[in-house]
């Protein structure tokens, strides 16, 4: 496919889906406007309605809604990467939708269904890819696919990547040997691990700490890209308190900080949708002071 996919080795920004202050409607009014800002700032890749834009949240139609308000947002240098998954008319669906409104790729998000296998799987993965003429990355958060599987699968020129979010090096950097540049390589585990999946073969990572601090994160991968580990581990000390925040209690603060967060910086996304976690004023308080000193080195990155 006609797909640059040296353009996704970069920060891939996940942002928060802006809610009504009842959570019952989204704003991509909203959602575009905080995209201009950001891709202002340099993100160029984004994955609206994804992991923390609360996708399994989202109905078919607002995810579309989402990827069409980045499409407006990013212009024709960004890349749009849209989500699909849950039941094949749901994936097939949002799919359809997102490519009418110009997504670039799109994502097949981790298998939530019982009882998986490779079979299934893969058989999954060829009824999307012959229906959805798109290039597509496949988000890895666990045993399914199996790293074979997505071997496998990097045969077609229709696969293009893989958003590797399993924190185990020495399979990332086994598979990375297999498929050799077959396939494009992304940590999918954000800013904590990307320097690691860096050495091992990853050319890029997803943010949620790049809603918060864009210029940070993005000097950060500018670092890994350089060669200046140092000066890259410095710049992850300094993003590390968000994504220690997000990850406490089985990372269940991993929206909710972040809409906190944005929330800090006047941008209202309204609250997270159950069964996602709500924050306290207490913790509200807390992210407050974890927040000030990073939001410090953004402003100064910004002048």
């Amino acid at each position: 496919m006609d797909f640059d996919r040296d353009r996704l080795s970069t920060v891939q920004l996940v942002p928060p889906t802006p809610f009504s202050p009842d959570g019952q409607a989204i704003l991509p009014e909203v959602l575009e406007d905080f995209l201009r800002t950001v891709h202002h700032k340099g993100i160029r890749v984004v994955l609206p309605g994804a992991g923390t834009g609360e996708f399994h949240s989202l109905t078919a139609s607002e995810v579309v809604s989402c990827v069409q308000a980045a499409r407006k947002a990013m212009g024709r240098e960004g890349i749009v990467v849209a989500p699909i998954g849950l039941g094949l008319h749901h994936a097939l669906e949002t799919g359809k939708g997102a490519i009418e409104v110009g997504a670039d790729a799109l994502l097949v998000m981790p298998p939530v269904h019982p009882y998986l296998s490779d079979s299934g799987v893969r058989d999954y993965f060829d009824f999307l890819m012959k229906k959805l003429p798109k290039p597509f990355l496949v988000y890895k958060k666990g045993p399914f696919p199996s790293d074979d599987l997505l071997v496998e699968l990097g045969a077609s020129d229709q696969f293009i990547g893989v958003k590797y979010a399993v924190n185990d090096l020495d399979a990332f950097t086994r598979f990375a040997a297999k498929v050799g540049g077959q396939l494009g390589l992304y940590c999918g585990t954000a800013e904590r691990y990307a320097p690691f999946f860096h050495l091992a073969g990853a050319t890029g990572y997803t943010s949620g700490a790049g809603n918060l601090c864009p210029r940070l994160t993005l000097a950060m991968h500018q670092a890994l890209v350089e060669g200046r580990y140092q000066e890259a581990m410095r710049l992850l000390a300094l993003l590390r308190p968000i994504e220690d925040g997000r990850a406490r209690s089985a990372d269940s603060y991993n929206i909710s900080l972040l809409k906190t967060g944005l929330s800090l910086l006047g941008r209202d996304f309204g609250p997270p949708r159950p069964p996602q976690r709500q924050v306290t004023e207490q913790e509200a308080w807390e992210i407050k002071r974890l927040l000030d000193p990073i939001l410090v080195a953004e402003a100064a990155l910004d002048h």
